[in-house]
């Protein structure tokens, strides 16, 4: 077989015979990959391989508390299913070949039962009919008569609107203003007058994001609006433009930079439906900042603000510019009266939770839930709303809480999920429930996975995904009141396996000091040949608001690495000291120096991979990222120029004090400049490195990145030409921040890495069938 194999790929010419195998030397001494590499290759990414996987994404849409829909990929489609969650019953929502048979009568198209043109529905209340939406039009099917009808009528426009919570009115802004709509008649009332271009009303920019929905919340009753008026009034500009014939377009816009003396703030307001005004809160504007995030939005919500049940009371959390002093407060909306209730104060940042804001108010019981890393890891403590004082911790441990997501006020018993505590790896998320005095602490999801949680609205059913990076998703559903579990699905991979695909593998290493256990995913090419010796690569996005390896849930595919491995790579990511989920400590190992970007420890786990592993070649080790990950690759070739030997960075903040406000700030602290010129800035600045470089570097970016203007990049390219440093760069005309995966930009990814470190040459003009553009 060996020599069949080989001799199918014979050219004979007169007097010699070229044996062109892949991965063989050619005539020049390099290797070379064919189409077919690459082909093969491109099989692993997600538009290949998720549609493989079935009974895999179930994502629950709540009906009240004991009802759930959700769509399910089947061989040939997927369905809607729907749950009674106190019956324990499954069922398909509908009879989708009937459907299928009179919407293709209704619209003239041809529709497959198993291809229906909808992945969202509304059930309405009885739950005999849903509502669903095709190409712009509206749609009602009655389930049990077998009625379909086109919905006719002005519905409301509510894009860029926030609905109340009785779905009787959309909130949205214009000319600077707030508007409201009602849903029904489509009749609009102007709310407020006094807004105008830099003092606007509920405006969504935080300077590396904007969005035209504006940011706010409703009260309980639908009554009245907790918002701000954004004061970006001596706020520096952003300044891009397009790429045409002719003139360009000039896109201008505010950006706060960590060296700006002005940033945005938030004047707090409340504005009444039901008697006409704006009431403003009786203190001085707060800066734009949350206890979570970058912007004051937090899931699509006005962040760090909460209304009492009966809208009598307005709680927010205020935080200062440098993110280390929080003050919880209280507000009377309808006098503007604040009171202060308590303050937490950090030596680098605080957090309120992991990617949820963790605070919530009592006021029936005059107490409030506050989350707090004191005690170096992230737990729940209980205290009194009217005095501040600590009643009692709620959690404790060497183990992080992540979420609380759901608050049982009547029998005093709290929902969350955390990470840590259980045997395994650390990051595996798990659902638990204790009492609000610390007594009655119970595990809820007892098997060693990741858990992807969703609780029913009055907390009496969760559904539960559970998988690890290699095994697939199980989905049950369970009672919290008696115990008992139904099965939903069970994922079915057996067509990805047969398509050749091969799970990562999970391993650990130690960290820069020797002690640290840190944990990664290893994808090695699915020909794995233990013989041969591997060029390594490091896929980096080192946070510091997440890690490399991202999910621990299983995925078909994360981005290219698998893919990246098909080439004959071995391809690593590594989630270093400096990212969240752990301890506060290991969190903030590089508060203050960004440059670290957890880099040593990527360092020291792939020497101690290599010497585990003969067949990972050390001296031939890359690195990749995107955005921090950008930054993080650039950093790694220029401050480690005898590891590394090759780094693609895309859309890289090489500098942040060329990047948004917040994000420099929380992790670098506040600009500092000294008498001599430096600052405190200079060690994470990649362009001060720029002599070092003696890889192979590609840089990239998109010229019109509204996150990360390119400019960051322009920096250390000016600096390695200064250098007189060779290095190579492609600017994405009229891209914005997510072109990294597009295909050209993942093509040249694939060239720079299997010439300049598998020594090899790369087919040209590589064309992918199917790929998705986006992605980090």
């Amino acid at each position: 077989m060996k020599i069949k194999s080989i001799l199918t790929n014979f050219l004979f010419i007169p007097g010699m015979i070229l044996i062109l195998a892949p991965g063989c030397t050619g005539g020049n001494g390099k290797k070379s990959l064919d189409q077919s590499d690459y082909r093969k290759a491109e099989h692993m990414l997600s538009a290949h391989t998720s549609q493989l996987v079935y009974g895999a994404d179930v994502r629950p849409q709540w009906i009240g508390d004991d009802h759930f829909w959700y769509n399910n990929t089947i061989p040939g489609g997927s369905e809607f299913i729907i749950v009674d969650a106190s019956a324990m019953e499954r069922k398909k929502a509908f009879d989708h070949a009937e459907l299928a048979r009179l919407l293709s009568g209704e619209s003239g198209e041809d529709y497959d039962a198993g291809q229906l043109p909808f992945r969202t529905i509304e059930f309405s209340e009885d739950r005999e009919s849903i509502f669903f939406d095709v190409n712009g039009d509206s749609y009602r099917y009655n389930i049990n008569e077998n009625i379909l009808l086109k919905q006719e009528g002005n519905q409301a426009d509510i894009r860029n609107a926030v609905l109340s919570p009785d779905g009787s009115k959309a909130a949205f802004i214009r000319d600077y203003n707030l508007w409201m709509r009602d849903t029904d008649s489509g009749r609009e009332t102007q709310l407020t007058y006094d807004g105008y271009r830099d003092f606007s009303y509920a405006t969504n920019n935080a300077g590396w994001t904007r969005r035209e929905t504006p940011v706010l919340l409703w009260s309980p009753d639908s009554r009245m609006i907790a918002t701000f008026r954004h004061d970006s009034r001596g706020v520096g500009e952003m300044y891009l433009a397009t790429t045409n014939v002719g003139h360009p377009e000039p896109e201008i816009w505010k950006y706060p930079l960590p060296e700006d003396s002005v940033i945005f703030r938030i004047h707090r307001v409340v504005i009444h439906l039901d008697r006409p005004g704006v009431v403003k809160l009786k203190m001085e504007p707060d800066q734009h900042r949350s206890t979570i995030t970058d912007h004051v939005v937090s899931g699509g919500q006005f962040a760090d603000v909460e209304w009492s049940r009966d809208g009598s009371l307005l709680a927010f959390v205020s935080t200062s510019r440098d993110h280390r002093h929080v003050i919880l407060r209280m507000a009377d909306p309808y006098t503007g009266e604040v009171r202060n209730i308590f303050e937490e104060k950090e030596d680098t940042f605080f957090e309120s939770g992991y990617n949820m804001i963790n605070w919530h108010i009592l006021p029936e019981t005059n107490e409030f839930i506050w989350y707090s890393q004191q005690s170096n890891w992230g737990h729940l403590y209980l205290h009194d709303l009217e005095t501040g004082q600590l009643k009692n911790s709620i959690t404790e441990g060497d183990w992080k809480v992540l979420q609380l997501r759901h608050i049982d006020r009547e029998k005093r018993r709290i929902y969350f999920t955390g990470a840590g505590r259980e045997p395994g790896d650390p990051y595996f998320q798990y659902l638990y429930s204790v009492n609000l005095d610390g007594s009655g602490f119970k595990l809820h999801t007892p098997d060693s996975a990741n858990h992807n949680v969703s609780i029913s609205p009055g907390g009496s059913f969760f559904v539960d995904s559970y998988s690890t990076p290699v095994d697939p998703p199980v989905t049950v559903l369970s009672s919290l009141d008696d115990g008992s579990v139904m099965d939903l699905e069970k994922a079915d991979i057996s067509e990805l396996l047969a398509h050749g695909w091969v799970p990562p593998v999970p391993f650990s290493v130690k960290a820069r000091d020797g002690e640290t256990d840190l944990y990664g995913l290893m994808h090695k090419p699915s020909d794995f040949d233990p013989s041969k010796k591997y060029p390594i690569i490091n896929y980096i996005y080192p946070g510091p608001q997440s890690g490399s390896v991202g999910s621990r849930s299983f995925a078909a595919s994360r981005s290219d690495r698998q893919a990246l491995a098909e080439l004959g790579f071995i391809v690593v990511a590594l989630d270093a000291m400096g990212t969240p989920m752990r301890s506060k400590s290991f969190h903030e190992t590089y508060y203050g120096n960004m440059g670290d970007n957890g880099l040593p420890d990527q360092v020291a786990g792939m020497k101690q991979l290599a010497e585990r592993y003969k067949w990972i070649d050390i001296d031939r080790a890359g690195i990749y990222g995107s955005s921090g990950g950008g930054f993080a690759s650039t950093g790694a070739i220029l401050r480690y120029p005898d590891f590394f030997k090759v780094a693609v960075s895309c859309a890289g903040n090489h500098d942040n004090r060329n990047y948004e406000d917040a994000w420099g700030e929380k992790w670098q602290g506040l600009l500092e400049e000294y008498p001599d010129g430096t600052s405190n800035y200079d060690n994470q600045a990649n362009q001060l490195q720029a002599a070092n470089l003696k890889g192979k570097l590609l840089l990239a970016h998109g010229t019109m990145d509204t996150n990360v203007p390119y400019y960051n990049t322009l920096l250390v390219v000016n600096e390695l030409i200064a250098a007189n440093k060779d290095f190579d760069l492609i600017l994405f005309p009229n891209r914005g921040h997510g072109f990294s995966n597009e295909p050209y930009m993942m093509r040249k990814r694939w060239d720079y890495f299997v010439k300049h470190l598998m020594g090899a040459e790369p087919p040209e003009e590589f064309e992918f069938s199917v790929i998705s553009s986006r992605g980090r």
